[in-house]
């Protein structure tokens, strides 16, 4: 009896297809559910990565570019004339919203004091464009190692079932339903671990180039 038992459970491993579409396909309905989230949330955020990489190495590169030609120009308002109309850096930008705003004002009185807070706004609104979708990240580094532990219990508990149907407590016929489970933990780390590094990078990378317009403004804001 026994002999036979174990020449099932032998069949029964041996035949067991451990590939990761097959574990998918296996798997019920909440695991399913599981891990096609976090694959998506994975797809997304890396994303959001790249978009990132290369918009920091797009706006470190014109920043640069622009402040050079700002600072040997011989006139702020010359020089606000002769911007595109299509320009994109936000330095650029921060700059242009505050000559706009400076040019229509009226009112010459406490100049310094209104530029100073017209150009912070202005620093914050961009800021807020680069900083989009760090909220994101953040949550899928916080969230998704716990989502794949749900989806880790919840394929536990199947295997368990299976056990207690079956009344087999061979290692054979629970080894499918542990391992869909923790396919499941093993996505939720996938997904985490680069939202993680990648938050914690560009937020790095976000306050590097926030004080560089913050330079920008006191040092503009000596000249007016």
């Amino acid at each position: 009896m026994e002999a036979d038992i174990t020449s099932q459970a032998v069949g029964l491993a041996s035949s067991a297809d451990f590939s990761l579409l097959n574990l998918f396909i296996r798997a019920d309905v909440v695991v399913k559910t599981v891990i096609l989230l976090l694959i998506a949330a994975s797809i997304y955020s890396w994303a959001i990565i790249i978009e990132k990489v290369k918009l920091f190495k797009k706006i470190n590169t014109s920043s640069e570019a622009f402040e050079e030609k700002f600072w040997k120009s011989k006139s702020a308002e010359n020089f606000y004339h002769n911007l595109p109309q299509n320009i994109a850096d936000p330095m650029a930008l921060t700059f242009k919203a505050t000559m706009q705003t400076m040019l229509k004002s009226r009112s010459k009185s406490n100049l310094s004091e209104k530029m100073s807070g017209i150009l912070e706004s202005n620093i914050e609104k961009q800021m807020n464009k680069i900083e989009k979708s760090y909220t994101f990240l953040a949550t899928v580094g916080s969230t998704a190692p716990f989502i794949g532990l749900f989806g880790t219990v919840w394929g536990i508990m199947n295997s368990f079932q299976s056990i207690a149907i079956s009344r087999n407590t061979s290692l054979a016929i629970v080894a499918p339903g542990i391992a869909e489970a923790l396919f499941a933990t093993a996505l939720g780390l996938l997904a985490a671990i680069p939202a993680v590094v990648a938050y914690n990078k560009f937020n790095s990378d976000s306050k590097k180039y926030s004080q560089k317009l913050e330079s920008f403004s006191r040092r503009f804001l000596s000249i007016i």
